[in-house]
């Protein structure tokens, strides 16, 4: 237990942390000349941060619950992994359309791997696995669908100009 409360301060430090960390990429992306679509990175910071924290909150909540507990702190992980996941496009520039393999396919083959290891271990997907993460999964192909599109572009520039008021 002494662990998890110790966890429950690294996890809300990574947290808050994303949104700074997500505002330095994009200013150091405008900076390389990306424009308006460095700006709007800004709003997948911001999602990541919020399935993270709802995810650890959550958890939080069913702490009593191993199965769900567990399980929620697996996808909280995985969220939070999924930048780092698409930041393999700088160092594997030839991959076309790095936003479908990195963003989508390598980060979410986890979530996958899961539903075959609890089917494999449990005889069934536990519903958080298969409900939750499925959600995380439709997020993620919906970000790349809509990702720097007229609206989107709206509402990063907003995000963006709140975020540096001074």
């Amino acid at each position: 237990m002494r662990l998890g409360v110790a966890g429950l301060f690294i996890a809300l430090a990574a947290g808050i942390t994303i949104m700074p960390a997500g505002l330095y990429a994009v200013q150091k992306e405008l900076k390389s000349g990306l424009g308006d679509t460095a700006i709007s990175g800004i709003i997948g910071n911001c999602t990541t941060a919020l399935m993270f924290l709802g995810l650890v909150i959550a958890a939080i909540v069913y702490r009593k619950n191993g199965a769900v507990h567990k399980r929620l702190m697996l996808l909280s992980v995985i969220v939070l992994l999924w930048p780092a996941w698409f930041r393999f496009r700088y160092y594997f520039p030839s991959v076309e359309r790095p936003d479908i393999w990195f963003a989508v396919v390598l980060a979410d083959s986890l979530i996958i791997i899961s539903w075959i290891w609890d089917k494999l271990a449990n005889g069934k997907i536990h519903p958080v696995l298969l409900y939750v993460g499925g959600a995380i999964i439709l997020e993620h192909i919906l970000e790349v669908i809509y990702f720097d599109s007229t609206p989107w572009r709206f509402v990063a520039k907003h995000m963006y100009n709140l975020m540096t008021l001074p």
